[in-house]
């Protein structure tokens, strides 16, 4: 969906699945009530409007392609570029869909929302499972491959920390054969063993 993606340095790789070492970063997000396929599309532009210039900010800021291709309004604030992935989880009955800033960006340079209903948090280093898969972004498709990630952690001796986290790489009219998505679970242990890690922008 774009050029900057979330940082993290892969700890153990098997197949699909990684234990990740993911970066601090500062996400802007949202909370909807609805259903698993309706809850992302539904909130979206709230976001979108966020990185497009629905902030406190003055300065333009040049957006990483493709999604720089939509002018906000004249004086309506900093327009931010939007990295990958969006993401998706339920938290107390709601779904939380959040973009991630780039690198550049902290609680303290970051433009506040002019929306309400969008806000900025930080999120602390975390490590999680992860397994990547591709095809549509039905909630059958998520369910299937959740189930199997949950499995994975199970051989593994992993404990999940928190729920987990739906990731969308690509833009709603990419292939499905071609879209990357994931599915991400913090974890409270981890296999510590760095052998063949490596880092990944």
């Amino acid at each position: 969906m774009a050029q900057e993606e979330a940082k993290f340095t892969v700890i153990k790789k098997d197949g699909n699945y990684e234990i990740r070492e993911y970066a601090p970063r500062v996400v802007a997000q949202t909370f909807i009530d609805g259903s698993f396929t309706d809850a992302g599309n539904r909130v979206f532009n709230r976001l979108f409007g966020y990185i497009s210039g629905e902030n406190s900010g003055s300065k333009k800021i040049a957006m990483t392609a493709p999604v720089t291709q939509e002018t906000s309004p004249a004086g309506s604030g900093e327009k931010i570029a939007m990295t990958a992935p969006v993401t998706q989880q339920e938290k107390d009955g709601k779904y939380r869909v959040t973009f991630i800033l780039p690198a550049s960006y902290t609680m303290d340079n970051a433009p506040s929302p002019t929306n309400s209903d969008v806000t900025l948090a930080a999120e602390p280093e975390t490590r999680v499972a992860a397994v990547t898969y591709s095809g549509t972004w039905s909630e059958e498709n998520y369910d299937k491959y959740l189930k199997e990630l949950q499995g994975w952690m199970t051989s593994n001796s992993l404990k999940a920390e928190s729920g987990p986290i739906w990731a969308r790489y690509n833009q709603p009219f990419s292939l499905p054969l071609l879209r990357r998505n994931e599915i991400i679970i913090p974890i409270k242990d981890a296999d510590d063993q760095t052998s063949g890690s490596q880092a990944l922008n």
